[in-house]
């Protein structure tokens, strides 16, 4: 899978920005504030229909614009789809698909699949919870699209149940036969999450472990293991709801007290530890990027596993790391069918990745 042609009008910086690519290894290279990362940001936003920057739409719209579009052509077996993006402030975003209208932006995602590494990662070692379950739940979109649905379907019940649990809190005449629909509802859309999220967290083990122990064989073992705030999960989805309703159950009363729903897979976190200890709080600034580092590699590698060739996009990372780290990143990464590299100097990327190389500045983007 590569992106062959990648144009935006609008999106952040770029007015308008047009660049053809090839397989093989792709560095746009630029000072900070040139636009390097917004290109490669657009890219992600295909294959995502998210930024790894921000958590809304509203900010990849250039000032000024009413709009944003981005457009890329992908290559996958042999068959090249174009797919087009329109963000709209205030408005539903819409898709095309070789020109075609799409009921849903997100019937394109699976058109485009990548693995992004980026600063911000950082924050899924030394961060919220919430940044490691949408990692995960990232993850299971990249693998099978269908869960963008799940995913959503969740987001919608939980919204409404919340809602629900503030009314009745505020009022002590309100109707409880509204909450447990809400709670099945939930139970039910929780469990097919939470049954995805543990069986990618298996899947995933073993390529994050071996991925961490080659960047930093001198550390201890890193570990990832999926931790529910309704205690140890079964492993079929059926079992999973039935404790998720009893779980609703017990803790009916706080939840009313305090207008908030306490049991669900967004209350979950993604344990990371070293050896015996937790890597947040314990984990020195290079082990941190180690295991952040280790976290994408392990999706990456599970994806491969699946048969999905995604494209690797590495955002102004090598200037972060040490010589062997930056050595391990360029032998995956010179593997790949297509990597695409951003740094603020040609001299942060390791000479194993030869290829195309593009300098961004003022507005601009062009081959040299």
């Amino acid at each position: 899978m590569h992106v062959r042609h990648l144009q935006v009008s609008d999106f952040r910086s770029w007015e308008l920005a047009d660049l053809e690519l090839e397989p093989g290894a792709s560095v746009l290279v630029g000072r900070n504030g040139q636009g390097k990362t917004n290109l490669v940001e657009a890219i992600g936003y295909v294959a995502t229909l998210g930024s790894h920057r921000v958590s809304s739409d509203a900010p990849l719209i250039r000032h000024g614009a009413q709009r944003a579009v981005v457009r890329t052509a992908v290559v996958n077996d042999d068959r090249e789809l174009l797919v087009e993006l329109e963000i709209t402030a205030g408005k539903s975003n819409r898709a095309r698909i070789n020109r075609g209208p799409v009921p849903r932006p997100r019937d394109v995602l699976g058109i485009l699949r990548t693995v992004l590494f980026a600063p911000e990662d950082l924050s899924l070692v030394r961060g919220d919870p919430s940044d490691r379950r949408r990692f995960l739940d990232e993850m299971l979109v990249l693998r099978a699209p269908r869960y963008a649905g799940v995913r959503s379907d969740y987001d919608r019940v939980l919204k409404q149940r919340s809602a629900l649990l503030k009314t009745v809190k505020h009022s002590r005449s309100a109707d409880l036969s509204t909450l447990d629909v809400w709670d099945g509802h939930l139970a039910k859309h929780g469990a097919e999450l939470l049954a995805a999220r543990l069986k990618l967290v298996r899947d995933m083990a073993d390529h994050v472990t071996s991925a961490y122990a080659e960047v930093a064989p001198e550390s201890r073992p890193a570990l990832i293991a999926y931790r529910s705030s309704v205690g140890d999960l079964p492993d079929d989805r059926e079992s999973i709801e039935d404790l998720l309703l009893a779980e609703l159950d017990r803790v009916r009363r706080q939840e009313i007290d305090r207008g908030v729903c306490l049991v669900g897979p967004h209350r979950d976190d993604l344990d990371l530890t070293l050896g015996e200890l937790p890597a947040k709080g314990y984990a020195s600034h290079g082990e941190s990027w180690s295991f952040a580092l280790a976290l994408r590699l392990g999706g990456y590698e599970l994806m491969r596993v699946d048969g999905i060739e995604p494209v690797l996009v590495l955002d102004d990372v090598f200037a972060e790391l040490d010589r062997g780290r930056r050595r391990q990143l360029a032998k995956v990464a010179a593997a790949a069918e297509q990597v695409l590299i951003t740094a603020a100097v040609a001299e942060d990327v390791p000479d194993e990745l030869t290829g195309a190389r593009f300098e961004v500045h003022g507005g601009e983007v062009r081959r040299v």
